[in-house]
């Protein structure tokens, strides 16, 4: 075939060729390829044909090219298992006084970590741990949900940061995610994506959870891969129970079409993360087992924390922080409430472990026990105090909304006492001074990486044809961002140098196979920052500087006049010799300060290198709520086919001036849902009751506006019209409802929310998905309506 261009045209002369010039011509266009890549560049090259082809197929030979062997035989599978909001004092294996069987059983047949560290909050940690790379450097340096153009705060991981399923892909690894998802940009997980950061996006082959910091284990919004689906509605239904199912039906495929890969299965429920939701069964186990308080929990616990060798024998118990209520202080009125609400939080552990405990038995009868790698990591961070003082309804803390205990008793009151806690009606969580004892012997709890309380989690590997068995801890300090370098060192990979034409960024975290089989092997990580709204610390060669910053977890509205006044170079620091101080119980900022000094500068270094500046990036929207993640429109066209949209994407109802007009169609007396924001933890919702229009303003539980019609819609075609006006974040709202012009009625809530009802629950129209806003229809949820919904717009005034 000749080529000639005549006055910019192309013209092809074709000339019939030899079958010998086609073999000739072919072996120039396809050259042999280069040696194979070591990994250092993914994907690997193509492999080449090992067909010679000819001009006829009686000239050709045709043989199945062979993919090279890219994994050293024998390579592992993976299970890497995250409980979420679990301290150091919590499960008996350690010490601890709920019951975690499973987590004992891997300890027994594996080896344990009790200096393993992780962010002290939720999506840092995890996309620190599926990166191998410190949370600032992939843009987590806080929560998605309050994410800035700060790079270390954008709460996008970066494709320079290719995760542990990404580099696994192209050595043949099968991968999926269970449960909670909280890396994706919490204004990105509508239906219209984009879904490149969703779990699909960064390398699973599958996905079955939730894009949020958490839902309701008994009505949770879940995804299978790209796809909505509503869970079963019934009183046997648990997520954490339903995770396990989809997890074994995964390997049971996974058996059945590709049993010569191994895999990697990442399941992180949201337990046991608020809502405490949990059967009434599991908690009742624990009835009367706290009754004497967090203070007496930590001395048993201490004691027994000693007595098993799990921490040095000189290690001091930590006081309680001057800020944090003693058990004495609480009124014995008071305290039926608290001991239920740690009960129902140690059923739901108890509940989870066993879950935990359901997969390694379906590991064990599929065979694929011995060779399946088990990393057991108790906690994403400490236990949670975002209870503050015991609530049935966790997200007023998040909007720092002040209340009473004698609120939260009145609503418990009405949906059936405390026997109540734990079920479906309430977002009960316990009082801080519980997650305080869960840390035990450290002080402070999740949300503060300047003290181990925050950060310091327990880690179990289990590995029966890698690793002997071991009951003395590693003490080695190490760090979630460890966890993904030592995959690679023991399935024998090279982190790579570049993943789809995208140079890499370097990983922070380092092997801990050492460990394996050595106790006693010298520490090899050097250096280790941490950050967390501003409370943060460094580590160095046995020594640790850190400054709690501006935030307290368990009093957030009384930290809203600290933030005022914040200013992070008055920051006071602290010093630890953490290498003869396992608790951080003896500052000696004041006897080494020039050591102190040297810290404060490695830390400012360490940020600079990370991308955590500015200091206390995560704040900026609490200081600037105007720039709070969210929709950017302000207007809004919406009909009965908008479902499942969720709360950071919607227009601002209940929280914003808003104006609602909807054009309906009616029968005589219609019913169900016009529209429904949120769930029964907070929300709003519009809705037809017998023909009368009626509004509920749900405000976290504790406090329920209504109003209603006096008459009844007739049947036929209607404009319904719901005017929002809120002055001012949290402040009271005036509404009007309206039927075709003419007021029907009208209410005020007394006080807004100001951030957001929920974190995964949605906007929908014509219905109301997931737990439902108001009690007055629960029992018929989902409520759908039984009219016709031309239209809904909605205008931010």
């Amino acid at each position: 075939m000749k080529r000639t261009l005549i006055a910019g045209s192309l013209i092809l002369l074709l000339v019939p060729l030899s079958s010998e010039r086609v073999r000739h011509y072919l072996s120039a266009q396809n050259p042999s390829p280069p040696a194979q890549s070591e990994g250092s560049v993914l994907p690997f090259p193509p492999t080449p044909s090992a067909s010679t082809p000819g001009a006829t197929l009686q000239e050709s030979v045709m043989k199945w090219r062979k993919e090279p062997e890219r994994l050293k035989p024998g390579a592992p599978s993976v299970l890497i298992v995250l409980i979420d909001d679990v301290g150091f004092g919590v499960a008996d294996t350690f010490g601890g006084e709920v019951h975690t069987p499973t987590l004992t059983r891997l300890r027994d047949t594996g080896i344990s970590y009790n200096t393993f560290h992780t962010t002290s909050i939720c999506s840092p940690t995890r996309a620190a741990l599926l990166t191998g790379r410190n949370h600032h450097r992939v843009g987590n340096g806080t929560i998605a949900e309050r994410a800035s153009d700060f790079d270390g705060y954008t709460g996008i991981i970066p494709k320079s940061s290719a995760t542990i399923p990404e580099v696994l892909h192209h050595y043949g690894y099968k991968s999926a995610a269970f449960g909670k998802w909280h890396n994706t940009p919490a204004n990105q997980t509508t239906a219209m994506g984009p879904f490149d950061r969703w779990p699909t996006g960064h390398g699973f082959d599958y996905f079955y959870g939730f894009l949020a910091g958490e839902t309701s284990q008994w009505e949770p919004r879940l995804y299978e891969n790209l796809t909505a689906i509503e869970p079963p509605h019934n009183e046997k239904y648990h997520l954490t129970e339903d995770m396990v199912e989809k997890g074994l039906n995964w390997l049971k495929r996974h058996q059945a079409f590709s049993p010569d890969k191994p895999f990697l299965m990442y399941w992180a429920p949201g337990a046991v993360h608020g809502p405490h939701h949990i059967f009434k069964e599991w908690a009742d186990k624990y009835k009367g087992k706290f009754d004497d308080g967090w203070d007496k929990y930590r001395e048993r616990v201490f004691a027994r924390q000693k007595a098993l060798g799990w921490i040095p024998a000189d290690t001091k118990l930590t006081p309680r922080d001057e800020t944090l209520a003693s058990w004495d202080s609480i009124p014995e009125a008071e305290r039926p409430f608290q001991r239920r609400l740690m009960e129902v939080f140690a059923g739901f552990v108890e509940h989870t472990d066993a879950q935990v405990g359901k997969m390694v038995d379906g590991l064990e009868q599929l065979g694929l026990r011995e060779n399946t790698i088990i990393l057991y990591v108790w906690g994403d961070n400490g236990s949670s105090a975002e209870g503050q003082k015991g609530t049935v309804s966790e997200l007023l803390a998040q909007n720092n909304i002040p209340n009473t205990i004698e609120q939260q008793l009145a609503a418990l009151a009405k949906v059936g006492g405390l026997e109540a806690l734990g079920g479906p009606k309430l977002d009960s969580m316990y009082h801080a001074g519980w997650a305080w004892a869960g840390g035990t012997p450290f002080r402070s709890t999740k949300l503060v990486a300047a003290h181990f309380g925050g950060t310091r989690n327990p880690l179990v590997i289990s590995w029966p044809q890698g690793i002997k068995p071991d009951p003395k801890p590693r003490s080695q300090f190490h760090h979630v961002n460890d966890i993904a370098p030592t995959l690679y060192d023991i399935i024998g990979i090279k982190p790579p140098e570049e993943v789809g034409g995208i140079k890499q960024d370097p990983i922070d975290g380092i092997s801990m196979a050492y460990t394996f089989a050595e106790s006693n092997a010298p520490g090899r990580k050097k250096t280790q920052y941490f950050e967390n709204n501003a409370s943060r610390g460094v580590y160095h060669d046995g020594w640790f500087a850190c400054t709690f910053g501006p935030m307290i977890p368990w009093d957030t509205p009384g930290s809203m006049p600290r933030l005022k006044n914040w200013d992070a170079n008055k920051d006071v620091w602290e010093l630890y010799d953490v290498s003869k101080d396992f608790s951080q119980a003896d500052d000696l900022s004041a006897k080494e300060p020039e050591r102190l000094a040297k810290m404060k500068e490695l830390f400012l270094a360490q940020a600079k290198a990370n991308k955590a500046l500015p200091i206390g990036g995560g704040l900026w929207t609490r200081f600037h709520p105007e720039d709070r993640i969210g929709s950017p429109y302000k207007t809004w066209r919406f009909d009965s086919t908008t479902i499942r949209m969720p709360e950071f994407t919607a227009p601002g109802l209940g929280r914003e001036s808003n104006h609602v007009s909807l054009d309906i169609e009616v029968g005589q007396e219609a019913t169900g849902v016009l529209y429904a924001l949120g769930g029964i933890s907070g929300g709003l919702t519009l809705y037809m009751d017998k023909g009368l229009l009626c509004y509920e303003y749900n405000m976290l539980i504790i406090e329920r506006t209504k109003v209603k019609s006096e008459g009844k819609i007739a049947a036929g075609k209607h404009q319904i019209e719901v005017d929002e006006t809120i002055p001012k974040p949290g402040g009271p709202a005036e509404v009007v409802l309206k039927v075709d012009g003419q007021e029907v009625a009208k209410t005020t809530v007394k006080r807004t929310v100001p951030g957001a009802f929920t974190a995964s629950e949605t906007l929908d129209v014509g219905v109301d998905l997931g737990s439902p806003v108001s009690l007055d229809y629960a029992e018929r949820a989902p409520f759908p309506f039984t009219g016709k919904i031309e239209k809904m717009v909605v205008e931010r005034k």
